[in-house]
């Protein structure tokens, strides 16, 4: 009884995460992502949300972006949502290597940020 009472929370936590994340597409290997506004800067909320999106030990590409506008999702993402990156996530299973960067917009990170 108590690991269904776990499994079902972790299983409310994970939909709970990703509500208001929306991949718009994809452009070759990276997946285009919206982030919520108010979740930007968090660094937890785009853990959860590479972890929903990305296969363990698989190359992986996100590109992350706001939507302030509220201009409509579509491929090639118009001007109003390219201009609004948040970060990027780079895993290459070959290099066997990780790059999480912020966009230096959001001044987050005062270091290697884009």
């Amino acid at each position: 009884m108590k690991t269904a009472v776990i499994v079902t929370l972790a299983l409310i936590s994970a939909g709970a995460a990703a509500e208001g994340w929306t991949v718009a597409g994809r452009q070759g290997l990276v997946q285009l992502v919206i982030v919520p506004t108010g979740q930007a800067a968090e660094r937890s909320a785009y853990d959860a949300q590479i972890a929903r999106l990305c296969e363990p030990e698989r190359t992986c590409f996100l590109n992350f972006y706001t939507n302030s506008t509220g201009a409509p999702v579509e491929l090639p993402l118009p001007d109003a949502i390219a201009q609004e990156a948040t970060a990027i996530f780079r895993r290459s299973s070959k290099q066997q290597a990780e790059l999480f960067r912020w966009s230096c917009r959001l001044q987050v990170a005062r270091e290697e940020c884009f």
